[in-house]
């Protein structure tokens, strides 16, 4: 396999991956870097080895960090955050066709709506459109959730439910551990 084709799973210090959507994947070049500073411990390798002049060495698939990050700090306030929050899924018909949707302010920004976590909701266009810029109850159609401010902790429980499309083998036990084991 090329290098390229190798990147790392980054874990925290506690072995939980530093995210789960998108998944927390560091290139082989900066997984490296973070080994030769001992930012970083080793956990798994790929067969692959890359070679310098004097050394040839096996590149990290699973690393772990040496001091604990703390997740206490806010997500910021992204479409795609908004996406992750409401399950990639319309607010109003609950269709999950993605490239249809889109944001809404449940409270109309005409009727003083702001673009905040608490008036933002997923929506597909077609309900986009028909709720227009009137209020849930004119429109008869209210979120099927009221829109609040996740934390970092349930936008990645959240993104735990859409793996990306690789996953090394070498992962696994990482990315899933607290599912119960099968016997």
């Amino acid at each position: 396999m090329p290098p390229d084709g190798c990147p790392a799973l980054v874990l925290n210090a506690d072995f939980r991956p530093l995210s789960y959507f998108p998944l927390s994947l560091w290139s082989w070049q900066d997984t490296l870097k973070a080994v030769f500073l001992d930012r970083v411990d080793v956990v798994a390798e790929y067969e692959t080895q890359v070679h310098s002049p004097t050394r040839a060495m096996r590149l990290p698939s699973v690393v772990s960090l040496k001091t604990y990050v703390n997740h206490a700090r806010q997500p910021a306030f992204t479409r795609f955050n908004v996406f992750l929050r409401d399950g990639f899924a319309c607010q109003y018909c609950g269709t999950a066709e993605r490239e249809n949707l889109t944001f809404d302010h449940v409270i109309p920004r005409n009727k003083g709506g702001k673009t905040t976590w608490e008036n933002i909701v997923a929506a597909c266009s077609p309900c986009n459109l028909k709720k227009g810029g009137k209020m849930p109850r004119d429109a008869k159609m209210f979120p099927h959730h009221a829109p609040r401010r996740p934390n970092m902790f349930e936008l990645n429980e959240r993104g735990r439910a859409f793996p990306p499309n690789y996953l090394h083998e070498s992962w696994q036990d990482y990315l899933y551990w607290d599912v119960e084991l099968e016997p």
